[in-house]
């Protein structure tokens, strides 16, 4: 976390810890600090204040939005249901094969349609245009990857729905889009977008979502009609201060710091290619964000390699960190059209704001260093 989040939030953990929902003074406090963090939340994404609904996670967000959101002129959730789950089957939801899992696996539980993508993870155009129609109702394409950091076309894709679902509701999961990209840029693209306040240095267990006014909403929590009747639930008020706080922070210094990661991102790919043979980086850098780096280590099994990594203390991971403990293979690769064999050496990197050169540095020689291990041949 950010330290200036840390201070922000403090005071509501112990001198304000009251619920914005009540009448008293303390609420009320607590209520100003909640509204105050959500207009600064709508102004840095460039939405209105009653765009902006706090949520727990980047997850539920994507889950809010797939379940519950539509234009007026197409209600979602109209159809034939499961009898087995209660849930309605959605043949009318559609999203890339390359999304996270908090995207993909609720569009294929619900029957919806999943999109390729091309060798460099971005959603086939040509495939989308076909996928859509006037019964469309949703579609989601993740405006950065978390496993590659490829940056998506959304104006070229927010084209493509406009043209063949008119109705359709366009949201992009940027949880990974906060520290390198002008998230107003991308909300002019979209009707709504997902955020996770812990990739952009705030605290864990809070979410954003924002969603067009002229966009209904099915809830799925109901209660006590907190967010406008959109997301019930006392609100995690030091949380979302601390969130708010953050985005200032990482919108504020965006410009300097992509600048400064970029060189860093520069520094490292030029001496993994210096000292280490057969690597593979796997999309071109220009297509990415300068927070990832993504490769692929010939001869090499990722399982082993993030072993010694973290031995030596280099923290990584083979795909994102949601999955890399099950060590299962990447479907973001697979999706990409990568070999088994290759993907076996797959590697992420991540770089952020506290990231120095001297990391860098000793990270590509406990990687040298590793490999070299890992490709050693064994004597009989």
């Amino acid at each position: 976390m950010r330290a200036s989040a840390i201070a922000a939030m403090t005071p509501y953990l112990d001198q304000c810890f009251a619920n914005p929902s009540g009448s008293h003074r303390f609420a009320r406090r607590a209520r100003q600090a909640l509204d105050e963090a959500r207009d600064l939340v709508a102004d840095l994404c460039g939405v209105r204040p009653g765009e902006v609904i706090f949520t727990s996670c980047g997850t539920e967000s994507d889950t809010t939005v797939l379940l519950g959101g539509s234009h007026p002129a197409a209600p979602v959730l109209q159809g034939p249901h499961s009898e087995a789950s209660g849930l309605p089957t959605a043949p009318f939801l559609v999203c890339s094969a390359a999304e996270h899992h908090a995207v993909l696996d609720p569009v294929q539980h619900l029957g919806g349609t999943v999109v390729s993508v091309d060798a460099s993870g971005h959603i086939d155009l040509n495939a989308l245009s076909e996928a859509l129609n006037v019964s469309t109702r949703v579609v989601s394409v993740m405006a950065v990857n978390n496993e590659i950091g490829r940056v998506t076309d959304l104006s070229a894709v927010a084209a493509v729905v406009r043209r063949y679902a008119p109705h359709a509701l366009l949201h992009s999961d940027a949880v990974q889009a906060a520290c390198w990209l002008d998230l107003g840029e991308i909300s002019a693209a979209v009707d709504s977008l997902s955020l996770s306040a812990h990739k952009f240095g705030g605290p864990k267990g809070v979410g954003i979502l924002t969603l067009r006014e002229r966009c209904a909403l099915r809830p799925l929590l109901r209660g006590g009609g907190q967010e406008r009747d959109r997301r019930s639930g006392t609100q995690n008020v030091a949380g979302i201060v601390a969130t708010a706080e953050a985005l200032r922070a990482t919108v504020d210094g965006r410009a300097v710091e992509v600048a400064r990661v970029r060189a860093l991102r520069d520094r490292l790919l030029n001496a993994v290619h210096r000292l280490i043979p057969e690597v593979t980086v796997t999309i071109d850098p220009e297509l990415s964000v300068p927070g990832i780096v993504h490769l692929c280590v010939n001869g090499v099994e990722s399982e082993s390699l993030l072993f010694l990594l973290d031995q030596a203390g280099v923290c990584a991971s083979a795909a994102s960190a949601c999955a890399s403990g099950a060590m299962e293979p990447s479907h973001v690769l697979a999706a990409m059209g990568m070999d088994t064999a290759q993907a076996r050496g797959a590697l992420r990197l991540s770089l952020g704001h506290t990231t120095t050169e001297a990391e860098i540095d000793q990270a590509v020689i406990v990687l040298a260093e590793s490999v070299g291990r890992l490709r050693m041949p064994v004597r009989s």
